[in-house]
């Protein structure tokens, strides 16, 4: 009969749940066997948190950047 493994570090690391944003509190990514991302969140969530949370190095240079982050468009005013 084998031996059962002991448990590593690094399993119980993987175990653990790791430290998230308040604001992102219970979401969860897995990728089923197609290889398809799911999400406990709507992508459309995740993308105004990133835009509100994460600077864009891209648009940082842009006059109107502080537009663009705030989500104010030429095409609302």
């Amino acid at each position: 009969m084998p031996k059962k493994k002991k448990n590593t570090k690094e399993e119980e690391k993987r175990k653990e749940k790791p430290t998230v944003n308040k604001d992102l509190e219970g979401f969860n990514v897995e990728i089923d066997s197609f290889g398809e991302l799911k999400t406990s969140y709507n992508i459309d969530k995740i993308n105004e948190f990133l835009n509100k949370n994460v600077e864009d190095k891209k648009l940082v240079d842009r006059e109107d950047y502080e537009e663009l982050k705030s989500g104010k468009s030429d095409e609302e005013e």
